[in-house]
């Protein structure tokens, strides 16, 4: 035992040694390189950079073969579930590469959206005014199978130049599943849907190129949405919301919880003067994400815990009269709607036996929340009533399931 000791020690130091001598001969090697008339250590910056810029470059090698991989799969996945299928009217107008086209013919169709500071919003429903709620609907029932079926899957193209095209991969993929799904259930034609248990990888890969693309976005938004973003949450909302596919796709619920994670913080930390618009679009998102029973139970949970921390610190910002975020109290009432709205929602379902939010988040969202009520009532009363009204629908749903 004490000789291997001996013989690691033995081996440390050399490999020590070694470094050190290499150390030395590379610094050998740059100043007897050095061109004249730069220092030893601009020429030593100037390698750096370029040693980086190639290690960049690679790097970008690597993710586009990666993509390619993910791409050939997502193919030849389809190909094992139905190697034919119908598109809609024998056109891919339903297509990531048609919208994408579509878009680059008319990127002002919703010119109309944000002419002004994005505070404006004339429809009641903030998602509709982005377009996306009402082509949501449209997608659930412009199916036609009646002519030009069992054609050809088309090759998916990844041919990325922007943040929305960096989506067509995932789009086109779940767009085509899902079209054999309804082509399938209508009896057109035989899918074997057992294949998606083979390959979890390819359908995880997918979600999260989806929830990646949709989180990049997000983060950065802009105006006026295109058609192509648009279909990307339709697309997203179908996968959640389908009988059968749902299950493979909550095979991903870390992904997706980190992706509701994000979406929360978006809204909590976007200090943008013309920030309401992107606001709507993504709390309307998290409230898509609500039909899903799964998804809204742990965002729920995951609400609760950001208006009860919130809650409490302004709580104590007030009891010692200090300054508070004004923008941050701005953006915690989206959160506060979405949590209201989800758990009207899950009040008003009669088949709710029981709740994952029922458990410690509920708990300490209750505790002390009516001392946190009465102390901050006078100073924030619009704050006060969304507490209180949440906490009258926490209690309804116990009384509901007792």
């Amino acid at each position: 035992m004490t000789e291997r000791k001996l013989e690691i020690k033995d081996g440390r130091e050399n490999q020590i040694w070694y470094l050190k001598i290499s150390k030395l001969a590379l610094a050998f090697a740059i100043i007897h390189s050095k061109p004249p008339g730069k220092s030893c250590k601009e020429y030593t910056e100037h390698l750096a950079k370029t040693v980086s810029e190639q290690d960049f470059g690679w790097k970008l090698k690597v993710e586009a073969l990666e993509a390619e991989v993910l791409r050939l799969r997502q193919e030849l996945l389809l190909n094992k579930i139905c190697p034919r299928f119908c598109l809609e009217n024998g056109k891919p107008d339903a297509s990531a590469e048609t919208l994408l086209d579509q878009e680059c013919i008319n990127p002002m169709s919703y010119s109309s959206q944000l002419e002004d500071s994005g505070c404006d919003v004339s429809n009641d429903c903030a998602f509709d005014s982005l377009g996306i709620a009402s082509d949501f609907h449209q997608s659930e029932h412009n199916v036609d199978t009646s002519k030009h079926w069992l054609e050809r899957v088309p090759p998916l193209n990844l041919r990325c130049t922007s943040k929305e095209e960096s989506l067509s991969a995932p789009v086109q993929f779940f767009q085509c599943l899902l079209e054999v799904r309804r082509l399938s259930e209508g009896g057109i034609l035989q899918a074997d849907f057992t294949e998606l248990e083979n390959d979890s990888f390819t359908i995880c890969n997918s979600v999260s190129q989806l929830l990646d693309g949709l989180t990049i976005f997000y983060n950065s938004p802009k105006f006026p949405v295109s058609n192509f973003l648009t279909e990307a949450v339709c697309v997203l909302i179908s996968l959640i919301t389908d009988s059968k596919l749902s299950n493979h796709v909550l095979k991903c619920f870390k992904k997706l919880e980190e992706f509701k994670k994000n979406l929360i913080q978006i809204i909590l930390r976007n200090s943008s003067v013309n920030r309401f618009q992107a606001l709507h679009a993504v709390s309307h998102t998290l409230l898509l994400l609500g039909r899903n029973n799964i998804l809204r139970n742990s965002l729920i949970s995951l609400l609760l815990t950001e208006v009860r921390q919130f809650a409490e610190q302004l709580l104590q910002v007030h009891q010692i009269q200090a300054m508070y975020d004004i923008t941050q109290y701005e953006n915690i009432f989206p959160l506060c709607t979405i949590l209201e709205q989800l758990l009207q929602t899950e009040t008003e379902d009669s088949n709710v036996s029981s709740s994952d939010y029922d458990g410690e988040e509920k708990i300490k969202f209750l505790k002390n929340l009516d001392q946190i009520i009465l102390h901050l009532s006078d100073e924030f009363p619009l704050f006060s009533l969304y507490l209180w009204r949440v906490n009258v629908l926490l209690n309804s749903a116990q009384i509901q399931m007792d």
